[in-house]
């Protein structure tokens, strides 16, 4: 049977995952990639180095978001999301996303750019590459649907 998530059920995906997909278009040519997220029931969070998905989100904001979940192939579930990029530039704004985003992955990974920013402008943590300031930025949904099967 084949049907339609609802809201809370949408949410509640998110919510239980940590791996989506971010697309994202420049001139006419879309780029999609994986990404690590939190869910605080708002947005999506996420963070980045530097890179090709940044510099085109920066100059298109408008992006999609998919999480999914396979069993086999007559047993998954799937939310799309349609959202606006927005990078956080603000410290606290940074910490208190960082915050979320560590707290929650802190039991699954440690990476780089998973650390809470430092509140001074120049300070970056030692074991980030060439020491480079990671992008925080959030998802702002502006619709979501979700399917399954099972």
């Amino acid at each position: 049977m084949i049907g339609q998530l609802n809201i809370e059920q949408i949410k509640e995906f998110l919510h239980t995952h940590t791996l989506g997909r971010i697309g994202c278009s420049h001139e006419g040519k879309p780029y999609v990639v994986p990404l690590n997220y939190v869910y605080d029931g708002n947005h999506i969070i996420c963070h980045s180095l530097p890179g090709k998905k940044i510099e085109i989100m920066r100059i298109n904001p408008q992006v999609c978001f998919e999480v999914d979940e396979m069993t086999d192939f007559t047993h998954w579930r799937s939310a799309i999301l349609q959202a606006q990029y927005q990078e956080l530039t603000e410290e606290r704004e940074r910490l208190a996303a960082m915050k979320l985003f560590v707290d929650r992955m802190m039991r699954l990974k440690v990476s780089e750019t998973a650390i809470l920013p430092e509140m001074a402008e120049n300070r970056v943590h030692p074991r980030s590459p060439g020491h480079i300031k990671p992008i925080i930025f959030r998802l702002l949904i502006q619709d979501m649907t979700g399917r399954y099967e099972k």
